[in-house]
């Protein structure tokens, strides 16, 4: 089971745009093998910076909406919000370390 929240159309302005800390999203797929090779890291990122940094999941294949929303058209991408507004954007798989650099400047 994933630490992450599982993100849709009708949370997303809820646990996204209203959220009081940074929020990092993740659109996947499970058929993506590069998304299932970062997951860990993902996983232990939301446990690492609970309280800290909020974990959101996006299934592009459950979310079209979502998905087509923000243009997503690689997976894995990584979002940071940070007071309802977009900071960074980064797609493909990442080391456990460069995905904590998206948002490490962006916490309290």
């Amino acid at each position: 089971m994933s630490a992450g929240i599982e993100l849709t159309s009708k949370n997303f302005a809820a646990e996204v745009e209203q959220s009081t800390v940074p929020v990092l999203i993740d659109f996947w797929a499970e058929w993506c093998m590069p998304c299932r090779m970062i997951a860990p890291h993902i996983d232990d990122l939301a446990k690492t910076y609970a309280g800290r940094l909020k974990v959101c999941k996006v299934n592009v294949d459950n979310e079209t909406q979502l998905a087509e929303r923000f243009g997503i058209v690689s997976i894995p991408t990584l979002m940071v919000y940070n007071g309802g507004k977009m900071i960074k954007q980064q797609a493909g798989a990442l080391p456990k370390n460069a995905i904590e650099r998206l948002f490490a400047d962006q916490l309290k």
